[in-house]
Protein backbone atom coordinates (compact mmCIF):
# COMPACT_ATOMS: atom_id res chain seq x y z
CA UNK A 1 0.00 0.00 0.00
CA UNK A 2 1.17 3.47 -0.72
CA UNK A 3 -0.13 6.80 0.71
CA UNK A 4 -1.61 7.62 -2.75
CA UNK A 5 -4.13 4.69 -2.18
CA UNK A 6 -5.32 6.21 1.02
CA UNK A 7 -7.39 8.97 -0.31
CA UNK A 8 -5.51 12.01 0.70
CA UNK A 9 -5.19 15.20 -0.91
CA UNK A 10 -2.51 15.80 -3.12
CA UNK A 11 -1.31 18.76 -0.95
CA UNK A 12 -0.62 16.42 1.63
CA UNK A 13 0.88 13.74 -0.61
CA UNK A 14 3.12 16.24 -1.96
CA UNK A 15 4.20 17.34 2.09
CA UNK A 16 4.67 13.82 2.36
CA UNK A 17 7.00 12.82 -0.56
CA UNK A 18 9.10 16.14 0.27
CA UNK A 19 9.81 13.95 3.68
CA UNK A 20 10.92 11.00 1.51
CA UNK A 21 8.43 8.32 2.38
CA UNK A 22 5.57 6.86 0.07
CA UNK A 23 4.63 3.72 2.48
CA UNK A 24 2.38 4.24 5.52
CA UNK A 25 3.11 2.12 8.27
CA UNK A 26 0.60 -0.43 10.01
CA UNK A 27 -0.83 2.32 11.89
CA UNK A 28 -1.50 4.52 9.57
CA UNK A 29 -2.56 2.37 6.93
CA UNK A 30 -5.31 1.85 9.48
CA UNK A 31 -6.10 4.65 11.29
CA UNK A 32 -5.93 7.39 8.34
CA UNK A 33 -9.18 5.81 6.64
CA UNK A 34 -11.01 5.82 10.02
CA UNK A 35 -10.44 9.14 10.47
CA UNK A 36 -11.07 10.36 7.19
CA UNK A 37 -14.55 8.41 7.33
CA UNK A 38 -15.40 10.88 10.51
CA UNK A 39 -15.85 8.37 12.91
CA UNK A 40 -14.47 7.99 16.91
CA UNK A 41 -11.06 6.05 16.97
CA UNK A 42 -9.05 4.70 19.90
CA UNK A 43 -5.70 3.62 18.70
CA UNK A 44 -2.95 2.07 20.24
CA UNK A 45 0.87 1.24 19.02
CA UNK A 46 3.91 1.21 20.19
CA UNK A 47 6.21 4.37 20.25
CA UNK A 48 8.37 4.87 17.13
CA UNK A 49 5.16 3.49 14.25
CA UNK A 50 4.34 7.15 13.26
CA UNK A 51 1.02 7.52 15.22
CA UNK A 52 1.34 11.34 15.10
CA UNK A 53 0.87 11.30 10.97
CA UNK A 54 -1.95 8.69 12.00
CA UNK A 55 -3.92 11.40 13.46
CA UNK A 56 -2.50 14.39 11.42
CA UNK A 57 -2.74 13.70 7.95
CA UNK A 58 -6.50 12.63 7.78
CA UNK A 59 -7.07 15.65 9.84
CA UNK A 60 -5.44 18.11 7.81
CA UNK A 61 -7.61 16.72 4.78
CA UNK A 62 -10.77 17.06 6.72
CA UNK A 63 -10.16 20.89 7.77
CA UNK A 64 -9.05 21.56 4.30
CA UNK A 65 -12.06 20.11 2.43
CA UNK A 66 -14.63 21.82 5.00
CA UNK A 67 -13.22 25.25 4.66
CA UNK A 68 -12.64 27.57 7.36
CA UNK A 69 -14.97 29.06 10.34
CA UNK A 70 -15.25 32.22 11.86
CA UNK A 71 -15.92 32.71 16.27
CA UNK A 72 -18.09 34.83 17.17
CA UNK A 73 -15.10 37.89 17.00
CA UNK A 74 -14.84 37.14 12.96
CA UNK A 75 -11.60 35.51 13.59
CA UNK A 76 -10.16 32.15 12.29
CA UNK A 77 -12.30 29.18 15.25
CA UNK A 78 -9.79 26.74 16.73
CA UNK A 79 -11.58 23.43 14.59
CA UNK A 80 -8.85 21.31 16.02
CA UNK A 81 -7.77 20.58 19.70
CA UNK A 82 -4.95 18.32 20.01
CA UNK A 83 -4.17 17.67 23.92
CA UNK A 84 -0.69 16.39 24.95
CA UNK A 85 1.00 15.61 28.28
CA UNK A 86 4.27 17.64 28.17
CA UNK A 87 5.92 20.55 26.23
CA UNK A 88 8.39 19.26 23.79
CA UNK A 89 5.68 16.67 22.89
CA UNK A 90 3.18 19.32 21.78
CA UNK A 91 6.13 21.10 20.45
CA UNK A 92 6.62 17.94 18.17
CA UNK A 93 2.97 17.79 17.59
CA UNK A 94 2.65 20.92 16.88
CA UNK A 95 6.00 20.67 14.19
CA UNK A 96 4.22 17.79 12.21
CA UNK A 97 1.10 19.37 11.65
CA UNK A 98 3.42 22.38 9.61
CA UNK A 99 5.29 19.98 8.54
CA UNK A 100 2.61 18.20 6.25
CA UNK A 101 -0.20 21.13 6.05
CA UNK A 102 2.66 23.53 4.72
CA UNK A 103 0.81 23.22 1.27
CA UNK A 104 -2.53 24.29 3.12
CA UNK A 105 -4.20 27.34 4.68
CA UNK A 106 -4.58 26.43 7.49
CA UNK A 107 -3.13 27.62 11.14
CA UNK A 108 -1.37 26.51 13.75
CA UNK A 109 -0.32 27.03 16.91
CA UNK A 110 1.43 25.05 20.38
CA UNK A 111 0.65 26.30 23.83
CA UNK A 112 2.34 25.08 26.92
CA UNK A 113 3.22 26.49 29.92
CA UNK A 114 7.01 27.87 31.55
CA UNK A 115 7.10 30.65 29.04
CA UNK A 116 4.73 33.44 28.85
CA UNK A 117 1.30 33.83 28.38
CA UNK A 118 1.00 37.32 26.50
CA UNK A 119 2.65 36.25 23.35
CA UNK A 120 0.23 33.22 23.15
CA UNK A 121 -2.38 35.27 23.61
CA UNK A 122 -1.26 37.81 20.70
CA UNK A 123 -1.44 34.54 18.63
CA UNK A 124 -4.53 33.44 18.93
CA UNK A 125 -5.75 36.96 18.26
CA UNK A 126 -4.65 36.48 14.83
CA UNK A 127 -6.61 33.41 14.93
CA UNK A 128 -5.26 29.06 14.21
CA UNK A 129 -7.12 26.30 12.67
CA UNK A 130 -5.42 23.76 14.64
CA UNK A 131 -4.50 24.26 18.55
CA UNK A 132 -1.51 21.64 20.07
CA UNK A 133 -1.92 22.36 24.12
CA UNK A 134 -0.70 20.89 27.19
CA UNK A 135 -3.96 20.64 29.54
CA UNK A 136 -3.26 23.46 32.23
CA UNK A 137 -2.26 26.11 29.95
CA UNK A 138 -4.92 25.39 27.85
CA UNK A 139 -7.18 25.84 31.14
CA UNK A 140 -5.43 28.99 31.89
CA UNK A 141 -6.56 30.68 29.14
CA UNK A 142 -10.12 29.26 29.20
CA UNK A 143 -10.53 30.70 32.06
CA UNK A 144 -8.75 34.03 31.34
CA UNK A 145 -11.25 33.62 28.00
CA UNK A 146 -8.72 34.06 25.45
CA UNK A 147 -9.89 31.09 23.27
CA UNK A 148 -13.18 29.92 22.18
CA UNK A 149 -13.23 26.09 21.99
CA UNK A 150 -16.92 26.18 21.16
CA UNK A 151 -16.47 24.92 17.27
CA UNK A 152 -13.97 22.27 18.29
CA UNK A 153 -14.93 19.49 15.03
CA UNK A 154 -11.88 17.09 15.75
CA UNK A 155 -9.97 16.13 19.24
CA UNK A 156 -7.47 14.40 19.70
CA UNK A 157 -6.23 12.76 23.30
CA UNK A 158 -2.23 12.06 22.28
CA UNK A 159 -0.74 9.41 24.79
CA UNK A 160 -3.51 9.10 26.91
CA UNK A 161 -1.98 6.87 29.01
CA UNK A 162 0.50 9.06 30.14
CA UNK A 163 -1.68 11.66 30.40
CA UNK A 164 -3.30 9.05 33.30
CA UNK A 165 -0.32 8.89 34.74
CA UNK A 166 0.82 12.12 35.63
CA UNK A 167 -2.48 12.96 37.35
CA UNK A 168 -4.46 14.52 34.21
CA UNK A 169 -7.95 13.50 34.70
CA UNK A 170 -9.41 15.94 36.16
CA UNK A 171 -7.92 18.75 33.81
CA UNK A 172 -9.56 16.01 30.99
CA UNK A 173 -12.58 15.98 32.13
CA UNK A 174 -12.56 19.81 32.55
CA UNK A 175 -11.39 20.13 29.06
CA UNK A 176 -13.78 17.86 27.89
CA UNK A 177 -16.63 19.32 29.95
CA UNK A 178 -16.27 23.03 27.51
CA UNK A 179 -15.86 20.92 23.92
CA UNK A 180 -19.18 20.88 21.95
CA UNK A 181 -20.46 17.46 22.14
CA UNK A 182 -20.99 16.93 18.43
CA UNK A 183 -17.26 16.16 17.05
CA UNK A 184 -14.90 13.37 16.10
CA UNK A 185 -12.69 12.22 18.93
CA UNK A 186 -9.88 10.58 18.61
CA UNK A 187 -7.86 8.81 21.47
CA UNK A 188 -4.21 7.48 20.83
CA UNK A 189 -2.26 5.45 23.12
CA UNK A 190 0.67 3.08 23.86
CA UNK A 191 -1.36 0.65 26.01
CA UNK A 192 -5.18 0.07 27.02
CA UNK A 193 -5.33 -0.41 30.54
CA UNK A 194 -8.97 -0.76 32.34
CA UNK A 195 -8.62 3.79 33.28
CA UNK A 196 -7.84 3.82 29.42
CA UNK A 197 -10.78 2.02 28.54
CA UNK A 198 -12.58 4.30 30.98
CA UNK A 199 -11.60 7.20 29.64
CA UNK A 200 -13.08 5.90 26.46
CA UNK A 201 -16.33 5.21 27.18
CA UNK A 202 -16.40 8.73 28.29
CA UNK A 203 -14.43 10.56 25.57
CA UNK A 204 -15.72 7.88 22.37
CA UNK A 205 -19.61 7.10 20.48
CA UNK A 206 -18.61 3.87 18.74
CA UNK A 207 -15.20 3.91 18.04
CA UNK A 208 -13.22 2.20 15.27
CA UNK A 209 -10.31 -0.02 17.55
CA UNK A 210 -7.00 -0.27 16.23
CA UNK A 211 -3.91 -1.51 17.83
CA UNK A 212 -0.90 -3.04 15.65
CA UNK A 213 1.56 -3.91 18.45
CA UNK A 214 1.50 -6.10 21.61
CA UNK A 215 1.71 -4.30 24.69
CA UNK A 216 5.29 -3.68 26.06
CA UNK A 217 7.03 -5.21 23.45
CA UNK A 218 9.96 -4.18 22.28
CA UNK A 219 11.73 -3.63 18.56
CA UNK A 220 13.37 -6.51 17.16
CA UNK A 221 15.19 -3.97 14.91
CA UNK A 222 16.61 -2.50 18.30
CA UNK A 223 20.32 -4.26 19.45
CA UNK A 224 19.54 -4.49 23.13
CA UNK A 225 22.98 -5.30 25.54
CA UNK A 226 23.37 -4.67 28.91
CA UNK A 227 27.77 -3.85 29.96
CA UNK A 228 28.01 -5.07 33.31
CA UNK A 229 29.87 -2.23 34.84
CA UNK A 230 31.13 -1.43 38.59
CA UNK A 231 28.78 1.41 40.51
CA UNK A 232 32.09 3.89 40.53
CA UNK A 233 33.13 3.14 37.28
CA UNK A 234 29.94 3.85 34.84
CA UNK A 235 31.24 7.42 34.03
CA UNK A 236 34.29 6.32 32.49
CA UNK A 237 32.80 3.48 30.94
CA UNK A 238 30.45 5.96 28.97
CA UNK A 239 33.17 7.83 27.64
CA UNK A 240 35.20 5.40 26.90
CA UNK A 241 31.79 3.47 24.56
CA UNK A 242 31.12 7.09 23.17
CA UNK A 243 35.12 7.65 21.89
CA UNK A 244 35.99 3.88 21.18
CA UNK A 245 32.66 3.99 18.85
CA UNK A 246 33.00 7.47 17.13
CA UNK A 247 29.48 7.80 18.58
CA UNK A 248 28.21 11.21 17.32
CA UNK A 249 24.39 10.70 18.65
CA UNK A 250 23.62 9.29 21.90
CA UNK A 251 20.32 9.82 24.24
CA UNK A 252 21.24 8.84 27.76
CA UNK A 253 18.77 8.65 30.38
CA UNK A 254 19.06 8.73 33.94
CA UNK A 255 16.98 8.52 36.82
CA UNK A 256 17.20 11.81 38.16
CA UNK A 257 17.47 15.63 37.32
CA UNK A 258 20.91 15.73 39.42
CA UNK A 259 22.18 12.74 37.80
CA UNK A 260 21.92 13.95 34.47
CA UNK A 261 23.42 17.37 35.51
CA UNK A 262 26.52 15.35 36.82
CA UNK A 263 27.11 13.39 33.72
CA UNK A 264 27.03 16.21 31.40
CA UNK A 265 29.79 18.36 33.78
CA UNK A 266 32.01 15.07 33.56
CA UNK A 267 31.74 14.70 29.59
CA UNK A 268 31.99 18.12 28.45
CA UNK A 269 35.26 17.55 31.07
CA UNK A 270 36.32 14.98 28.95
CA UNK A 271 35.78 16.30 25.69
CA UNK A 272 32.74 14.99 25.06
CA UNK A 273 29.80 17.77 24.21
CA UNK A 274 26.93 16.75 26.33
CA UNK A 275 24.34 18.98 27.72
CA UNK A 276 21.59 17.66 30.07
CA UNK A 277 17.54 18.27 29.72
CA UNK A 278 15.45 18.04 32.97
CA UNK A 279 12.30 19.56 34.40
CA UNK A 280 14.44 22.55 36.87
CA UNK A 281 15.81 23.49 33.32
CA UNK A 282 14.33 26.57 31.31
CA UNK A 283 11.90 25.63 28.40
CA UNK A 284 14.58 27.92 26.20
CA UNK A 285 17.58 26.07 27.32
CA UNK A 286 15.43 22.42 26.83
CA UNK A 287 14.49 23.72 23.68
CA UNK A 288 18.17 24.92 22.69
CA UNK A 289 19.42 21.66 23.78
CA UNK A 290 16.87 19.53 22.00
CA UNK A 291 17.05 21.32 18.62
CA UNK A 292 21.38 20.75 18.68
CA UNK A 293 20.77 17.65 19.65
CA UNK A 294 18.65 17.55 16.11
CA UNK A 295 20.94 18.92 13.98
CA UNK A 296 23.69 16.71 15.34
CA UNK A 297 25.99 20.13 16.44
CA UNK A 298 25.39 18.28 20.27
CA UNK A 299 26.87 14.58 20.53
CA UNK A 300 25.12 13.60 23.55
CA UNK A 301 21.80 14.58 25.27
CA UNK A 302 21.06 13.50 28.70
CA UNK A 303 17.50 13.43 30.10
CA UNK A 304 15.47 12.06 32.40
CA UNK A 305 12.64 10.00 31.33
CA UNK A 306 9.74 13.03 31.84
CA UNK A 307 12.06 15.56 30.07
CA UNK A 308 12.50 13.04 27.17
CA UNK A 309 9.05 13.21 26.08
CA UNK A 310 8.57 14.44 21.94
CA UNK A 311 12.26 13.55 21.33
CA UNK A 312 11.75 11.92 18.30
CA UNK A 313 15.05 11.89 16.26
CA UNK A 314 15.23 10.58 12.60
CA UNK A 315 17.19 7.49 12.61
CA UNK A 316 19.02 7.86 16.30
CA UNK A 317 21.43 5.33 16.64
CA UNK A 318 22.54 5.14 20.35
CA UNK A 319 19.98 5.08 23.68
CA UNK A 320 21.79 4.59 26.94
CA UNK A 321 20.46 3.73 29.99
CA UNK A 322 23.16 4.85 32.37
CA UNK A 323 21.10 4.30 35.02
CA UNK A 324 18.28 1.33 34.67
CA UNK A 325 15.03 2.54 35.34
CA UNK A 326 12.85 1.30 38.51
CA UNK A 327 9.68 1.13 36.18
CA UNK A 328 10.57 -1.53 34.12
CA UNK A 329 7.62 -0.04 31.05
CA UNK A 330 10.17 2.72 31.13
CA UNK A 331 12.88 0.70 29.47
CA UNK A 332 10.67 -0.24 27.14
CA UNK A 333 9.76 3.28 25.65
CA UNK A 334 13.39 4.43 26.45
CA UNK A 335 14.94 2.52 23.69
CA UNK A 336 12.19 2.66 21.43
CA UNK A 337 13.71 6.48 21.02
CA UNK A 338 16.14 4.34 18.70
CA UNK A 339 14.85 1.64 15.88
CA UNK A 340 11.53 4.12 14.74
CA UNK A 341 9.69 3.19 12.03
CA UNK A 342 11.57 -0.20 11.22
CA UNK A 343 15.43 1.41 11.00
CA UNK A 344 17.61 -0.05 13.43
CA UNK A 345 18.88 0.84 16.62
CA UNK A 346 21.21 -0.22 19.67
CA UNK A 347 20.06 0.33 23.41
CA UNK A 348 22.98 -0.62 25.80
CA UNK A 349 22.35 -0.34 29.54
CA UNK A 350 25.02 0.16 32.12
CA UNK A 351 23.92 -2.06 34.48
CA UNK A 352 25.69 -2.17 38.43
CA UNK A 353 25.42 -4.95 40.93
CA UNK A 354 22.50 -2.77 42.59
CA UNK A 355 20.56 -3.13 39.59
CA UNK A 356 19.58 -6.18 39.40
CA UNK A 357 16.49 -6.06 40.69
CA UNK A 358 15.94 -3.26 37.87
CA UNK A 359 16.81 -5.75 35.16
CA UNK A 360 14.94 -9.03 36.47
CA UNK A 361 11.87 -7.06 36.36
CA UNK A 362 12.29 -6.04 32.70
CA UNK A 363 13.42 -8.90 31.49
CA UNK A 364 10.49 -10.25 33.00
CA UNK A 365 8.02 -7.52 31.65
CA UNK A 366 9.82 -7.74 27.53
CA UNK A 367 9.59 -11.73 27.93
CA UNK A 368 13.08 -11.91 27.13
CA UNK A 369 16.72 -11.66 28.62
CA UNK A 370 19.47 -9.01 27.75
CA UNK A 371 22.85 -10.18 26.66
CA UNK A 372 25.35 -9.56 29.01
CA UNK A 373 28.47 -8.31 27.57
CA UNK A 374 31.28 -7.21 29.72
CA UNK A 375 33.99 -4.46 28.53
CA UNK A 376 37.12 -5.75 29.27
CA UNK A 377 38.81 -3.20 31.38
CA UNK A 378 35.35 -2.31 33.31
CA UNK A 379 34.47 -5.58 34.74
CA UNK A 380 32.36 -5.68 38.00
CA UNK A 381 35.31 -5.71 40.77
CA UNK A 382 35.13 -9.78 42.07
CA UNK A 383 32.84 -9.55 45.51
CA UNK A 384 30.98 -6.38 44.93
CA UNK A 385 28.25 -6.43 46.97
CA UNK A 386 24.98 -5.25 46.39
CA UNK A 387 23.76 -1.76 47.95
CA UNK A 388 20.36 -0.37 48.68
CA UNK A 389 19.30 2.62 46.34
CA UNK A 390 17.94 5.37 47.77
CA UNK A 391 15.00 7.47 45.37
CA UNK A 392 13.99 10.40 47.36
CA UNK A 393 11.78 8.78 50.03
CA UNK A 394 11.55 5.11 48.18
CA UNK A 395 14.91 2.88 49.15
CA UNK A 396 15.22 -0.27 46.83
CA UNK A 397 17.05 -2.42 48.96
CA UNK A 398 19.39 -5.12 48.75
CA UNK A 399 17.63 -8.65 47.50
CA UNK A 400 14.84 -7.04 46.46
CA UNK A 401 13.46 -4.77 49.27
CA UNK A 402 11.42 -1.64 48.32
CA UNK A 403 10.05 0.47 51.02
CA UNK A 404 8.47 3.53 50.29
CA UNK A 405 6.04 5.01 53.65
CA UNK A 406 2.66 2.96 53.44
CA UNK A 407 2.82 2.00 49.65
CA UNK A 408 3.01 -1.21 48.40
CA UNK A 409 6.44 -3.44 47.40
CA UNK A 410 7.61 -2.32 44.57
CA UNK A 411 5.31 1.03 43.94
CA UNK A 412 5.99 4.40 44.10
CA UNK A 413 7.60 7.42 43.01
CA UNK A 414 11.55 8.89 42.14
CA UNK A 415 13.52 7.04 40.14
CA UNK A 416 13.09 6.07 36.88
CA UNK A 417 9.57 6.77 37.14
CA UNK A 418 10.62 11.13 37.50
CA UNK A 419 7.28 12.04 38.67
CA UNK A 420 4.85 8.87 39.75
CA UNK A 421 4.86 10.36 43.69
CA UNK A 422 2.00 8.74 46.09
CA UNK A 423 0.87 12.26 45.74
CA UNK A 424 0.55 11.81 42.00
CA UNK A 425 -2.37 9.94 41.11
CA UNK A 426 -2.81 7.20 43.74
CA UNK A 427 0.17 5.92 45.21
CA UNK A 428 2.45 6.10 41.76
CA UNK A 429 1.65 3.41 40.06
CA UNK A 430 4.30 2.36 37.13
CA UNK A 431 3.02 3.53 33.92
CA UNK A 432 3.69 2.49 30.25
CA UNK A 433 5.47 5.90 28.01
CA UNK A 434 4.29 6.81 24.53
CA UNK A 435 6.92 8.49 22.13
CA UNK A 436 5.47 11.48 20.07
CA UNK A 437 6.88 10.62 16.30
CA UNK A 438 5.03 13.18 14.68
CA UNK A 439 5.90 11.60 10.83
CA UNK A 440 4.82 8.86 8.61
CA UNK A 441 8.02 7.04 9.65
CA UNK A 442 10.73 8.72 11.21
CA UNK A 443 10.47 12.67 10.82
CA UNK A 444 12.77 14.67 12.88
CA UNK A 445 10.79 17.87 13.22
CA UNK A 446 11.83 20.37 15.79
CA UNK A 447 11.04 20.91 18.92
CA UNK A 448 10.10 24.75 19.30
CA UNK A 449 7.21 25.59 17.32
CA UNK A 450 4.79 27.75 18.68
CA UNK A 451 5.11 31.21 20.85
CA UNK A 452 7.96 30.86 23.05
CA UNK A 453 8.22 33.95 24.72
CA UNK A 454 9.48 34.45 28.63
CA UNK A 455 8.45 33.38 31.65
CA UNK A 456 5.66 35.23 32.71
CA UNK A 457 6.05 37.88 35.00
CA UNK A 458 4.17 35.77 38.16
CA UNK A 459 6.83 32.85 37.47
CA UNK A 460 3.78 30.62 36.50
CA UNK A 461 2.96 28.98 33.51
CA UNK A 462 1.92 25.31 32.96
CA UNK A 463 5.31 23.57 33.01
CA UNK A 464 4.45 20.50 31.12
CA UNK A 465 1.20 20.89 32.54
CA UNK A 466 1.46 18.20 35.17
CA UNK A 467 -0.42 19.17 38.57
CA UNK A 468 1.42 19.25 41.67
CA UNK A 469 1.58 16.42 43.75
CA UNK A 470 -1.60 16.27 46.43
CA UNK A 471 -0.84 17.89 49.90
CA UNK A 472 0.71 15.96 52.72
CA UNK A 473 2.43 13.42 49.66
CA UNK A 474 5.94 12.68 49.08
CA UNK A 475 7.38 15.66 46.62
CA UNK A 476 8.15 14.84 43.16
CA UNK A 477 12.13 14.03 42.64
CA UNK A 478 12.34 15.86 39.31
CA UNK A 479 10.55 18.04 37.09
CA UNK A 480 9.70 20.09 40.42
CA UNK A 481 9.19 23.75 39.92
CA UNK A 482 12.29 26.00 40.90
CA UNK A 483 11.18 27.80 44.56
CA UNK A 484 9.00 30.30 43.38
CA UNK A 485 7.69 28.99 40.36
CA UNK A 486 4.64 27.34 41.45
CA UNK A 487 1.74 28.87 41.17
CA UNK A 488 -1.81 28.43 43.01
CA UNK A 489 -4.08 26.17 41.03
CA UNK A 490 -7.06 27.83 42.30
CA UNK A 491 -6.94 31.15 39.96
CA UNK A 492 -3.26 31.83 39.17
CA UNK A 493 -1.31 29.87 36.05
CA UNK A 494 -0.80 26.40 36.15
CA UNK A 495 2.61 24.85 35.95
Amino acid sequence: MQFTDLGLAEPLLRAVREQGYDTPTPIQQQAIPAVLAGGDLMAGAQTGTGKTAGFTLPMLHRLAAAGPKRDARGRIAIRALILTPTRELAAQVEESVRTYGKYLPLKSMVMFGGVGMQPQIDRLRQGVDILVATPGRLLDHYGQRTLDLSQVEIFVLDEADRMLDMGFIHDIKKVLAVLPAKKQSLLFSATFSDEIKALADRLLNQPALIEVARRNSTVEAIVQKVHPVGRERKKELLAHLIKQGDWHQVLVFTRMKHGANRLAEYLNEHGISAMAIHGNKSQTARTKALADFKRGELQVLVATDIAARGIDIDQLPHVVNFELPNVPEDYVHRIGRTGRAGATGEAISLACVDEDIFLRDIERLIKRSIPREPVPGFEPPAGEKAEPIVLGRMTIGVGGTRRHGNAPAGRGGGGGSQGRSAGHGGGGRPAAQAGGGGRPAAHHGGAGGGANGGRSASGGGSGDGRPRPAQGGPRRHDDRPRAGQAARRDGGPRR
